[in-house]
């Protein structure tokens, strides 16, 4: 099975090299076992394999792995610099990752980069619960819900992506198994982030949806505090035959806010290629939401 949208990985920069020249704890290019990672190559030719994937079979003590504990960490040295670039897209990262709290589709990535440094430097183990998120700090607890089945696993974010539209977290092979995002590719999800401060004060996984019922998924195009606006924004998706077009308001912080949204769809390759379709009428890549 192939992992579902991955997608790109951005290159770690390199740490200072020891005055020989040579990988040291401080410059961790070669890994001890495994593969070598050479981080100063293109990303297309940093790895072994073009593809990725993971076993077949998971192996059976996935099931029986117990959860990291979160315990109050400093952030990486490496991996957290804000703002940063990834094909021509510009990132910030959070300064902190109390409160975070969203919905929104999940990925998994495993064996083409098992024993490569992550972003911040530590080998990759798509055999322990860990992930990857495009702004959480780095390193980050964080509890991860399934909504469609209510499972959920503590992992620790120490990597950057995924960096594939509409997709807020990329799991390791272990996490996604042990949730059931495995093998489908992606699956809906709520990442909550663990208080770094209050690390033993965990936030508590969300009840399985009710029998029969499935989140929704909607692409959200804009927000707009005149009305106007927002109208014409759904009239052009009306007018392209979009499907089912939502106008809404809400109290944004006491603005009266517009929202534009297309929905609710029924799986993730719906949304990915209804996504597509928006941004060819010339409009912003739509936001995924899910309840």
């Amino acid at each position: 099975m192939l992992a579902g949208c991955a997608g790109h990985r951005p290159r770690p920069i390199a740490p200072p090299a020891s005055a020989e020249g040579k990988p040291t704890t401080a410059n961790p290019t070669v890994v001890a076992t495994g593969p070598v990672d050479d981080t100063s190559l293109p990303q297309d030719s940093r790895y072994g394999r073009t593809r990725d994937g993971g076993p077949v079979k998971p192996p059976s003590y996935i099931a029986t792995l117990s959860e990291p504990v979160p315990v109050p960490e400093p952030r990486s040295r490496y991996g957290n610099k804000s703002p940063y670039v990834v094909r021509g897209k510009t990132y910030r990262v959070l300064k902190s990752a109390k409160g975070y709290d969203q919905r929104g589709i999940a990925s998994w990535y495993g064996s083409k980069f098992h024993g490569y440094m992550t972003s911040n430097f530590e080998k990759y183990d798509m055999y322990k619960f860990s992930a990857a998120s495009k702004v959480l700090p780095l390193p980050t607890w964080a509890r991860v819900t399934n909504l469609e089945n209510g499972k959920s696993v503590i992992v620790r974010v120490n990597d950057r992506g995924p960096f594939v539209s509409n997709r807020i977290i990329d799991l390791s092979y272990a996490a996604a198994v042990r949730i059931g995002i495995w093998p489908k590719g992606t699956g809906l999800v709520e990442v909550q982030a663990i208080d770094p401060e209050h690390p033993q004060e965990l936030p508590k996984p969300h009840a399985v949806e009710s029998a029969g019922a499935h989140p929704g998924i909607w692409l959200q195009v804009g927000a707009f505090g005149d009305p106007e606006n927002a109208e014409r924004v759904a009239s052009r998706l009306r007018a392209a035959g979009l499907g089912p077009v939502q106008i809404t308001r809400l109290d944004v912080q006491g603005r009266d806010v517009r929202r534009v949204r297309l929905g609710p769809l029924k799986s993730v390759s719906a949304a990915d290629r209804l996504s597509r379709r928006v941004t060819a009428l010339g409009l912003p890549t739509p936001q995924v939401a899910v309840d």
